[in-house]
């Protein structure tokens, strides 16, 4: 590249970098004369704008150019990147939908097309969209895998297997694409096979850095893990950790001496369940004979008489704890509820900061359930979203803003623990799909889980209840983005609920 054309980007960068929207639109425009064609020199802003949440601040520098180029696909193509990120949706279709009337054979813009329909729930036109691309390049295996995808998302999981089983066969060394696979089997409820296609994941960065000659092996009759000692270290989410825990008291009754290593919001929780021997955060690597990651743990067990792990319950709260948030509580005879209406939204990571934008719902959307006779509700709400909570209040009842009558123990929450602490007093927890639905069912709580389309693998897809936590039940949206079915159902649950309570 020449060393003008090299400065005019790290002048691009600097400008973007310190919000010098002038510099900024100066160096786009000097480079975009210089180049001769590819991405747009405002495309390359898009990991930076994606890490440091300042997509919004992009969108504004494309929408300045694009008024001088409307007719530029590459700047609807980002555009529509942007606004795809953000969420809104029918923007983001909109440019990118123009983008490929004048670039129909463009497959990375016809990608994100695909993407902006699918987080949409406009299944069958993101489907139409991904035959286009199949059809342009039939011999790339990912084509049909992203087919596969989506197909699984409608929740047609036979032809979806079948779908992968044909791409992977293509390029059966394709972590990614077996990865994917892998979830798809666990979604239909394929569970053994599942759980050993889910190992193809340590092929791909961020899983495990601990040598994978060491993982511990599936469970069979000659392993002798008596006096072994097995590092059980946390991979993903808090949600993982709590619903992988139930496999640590069998392990020890194998003789595994078990530590675990994790996040220090865990530790004292993680202690208490039977057969740990141990547990970690931070430090040095302690000695082990095997290690296993928490989402190996169904692996290890799944050709065992105990493929789900421990009963239910087998996380429980500190007595101590439990007895001082019990003092805090309300004293009327009334059904008391927990409330999570959002999840963390990691807006530095795009894929998880668009699934949070689907399972997470504003406090306004509860509205039905506040006011509710015998109903006692408590925030179990943790991050942004909890602010709501206090904008209820501020503009005032019923009539002009959200009376919501929730109280609010959360700011005496600084660990799991005390979470559980707080659950051990509820009756019922109402939650998105969040780490709390795993927390309150391990420990054999009520669960109303409010499910978006497209759920989650281990929620499957055609049923209200979960192998995994027997006192959980689904409500799912019937239309994507729609929570009226889903809040309305559960109204009523805690309608009948409150009745029982009261019998």
């Amino acid at each position: 590249m020449p060393s003008l054309q090299q400065a005019s980007y790290e002048e691009l960068h600097a400008a973007f970098r310190s919000g010098d929207t002038m510099r900024c639109l100066e160096a786009a425009r000097f480079l975009d004369r210089a180049s001769s064609g590819g991405l747009h020199p405002l495309g390359q802003l898009m990991p930076h704008a994606e890490a440091a949440d300042r997509r919004a601040d992009l969108l504004a520098l494309v929408e300045a150019l694009a008024d001088h180029a409307p007719y530029d696909c590459r700047l609807l193509e980002l555009r529509g990147s942007l606004l795809l990120q953000i969420g809104r949706l029918d923007e983001a279709i909109d440019a990118l939908t123009q983008a490929f009337s004048r670039r129909p054979a463009h497959l990375p813009a016809m990608g994100v097309l695909a993407s902006a329909y699918t987080q949409a729930g406009r299944f069958p036109e993101a489907r139409e969209v991904l035959q286009k691309m199949h059809d342009l390049d039939p011999g790339d295996p990912s084509s049909v895998s992203n087919i596969a995808y989506l197909t699984a998302a409608m929740g047609d999981m036979v032809p979806a297997l079948n779908l992968y089983r044909r791409a992977i066969m293509q390029r059966p060394d394709h972590p990614q694409m077996r990865l994917n696979y892998s979830i798809a089997l666990l979604k239909a409820g394929f569970y053994q096979q599942g759980w050993a296609e889910h190992e193809w994941r340590f092929q791909l960065p961020g899983h495990t850095s601990l040598p994978l000659s060491r993982l511990l092996p599936t469970l069979t009759p000659g392993l002798d893990l008596n006096g072994k000692h097995v590092l059980v270290t946390q991979e993903e989410g808090y949600g993982d950790t709590f619903m992988y825990l139930r496999y640590l008291p069998l392990l020890a009754r194998h003789g595994a001496r078990i530590r675990v290593w994790g996040a220090d919001i865990m530790a004292d929780l993680c202690a208490r369940v039977e057969g740990v021997e141990a547990v970690q955060f931070g430090g040095e690597t302690p000695p082990y004979d095997y290690h296993c990651p928490f989402i190996s743990l169904p692996r290890v067990f799944s050709a065992s008489e105990t493929p789900f792990g421990a009963v239910v319950p087998y996380i429980s709260a500190d007595k101590d704890k439990s007895a001082r948030f019990s003092a805090l509580m309300r004293k009327e005879p009334s059904l008391h509820v927990g409330l999570v209406w959002s999840g963390a939204p990691r807006r530095d990571q795009t894929e998880a900061f668009m699934l949070d934008q689907r399972r997470s719902m504003a406090l306004e959307t509860l509205r039905p359930l506040f006011g509710l006779a015998d109903v006692s509700f408590y925030s179990l709400q943790k991050g942004d979203a909890a602010r709501q909570l206090d904008e209820g209040r501020l503009r005032g009842g019923p009539s002009d803003g959200l009376d919501t009558g929730i109280t609010d123990l959360m700011p005496h929450v600084e660990t799991m623990d005390d979470s559980a602490a707080l659950i051990d007093n509820l009756d019922v927890v109402v939650s998105v799909d969040t780490s709390m639905v795993h927390l309150a069912g391990a420990m054999g709580k009520t669960v109303l889980l409010m499910d978006r389309v497209n759920p989650c693998w281990r929620w499957l897809t055609d049923r209200q209840d979960s192998p995994w936590y027997p006192s959980l039940t689904i409500y799912r949206q019937q239309r994507a983005w729609d929570w009226s079915d889903v809040v309305s159902s559960v109204r009523d649950r805690l309608i009948d609920e409150a009745k029982r309570k009261r019998s």
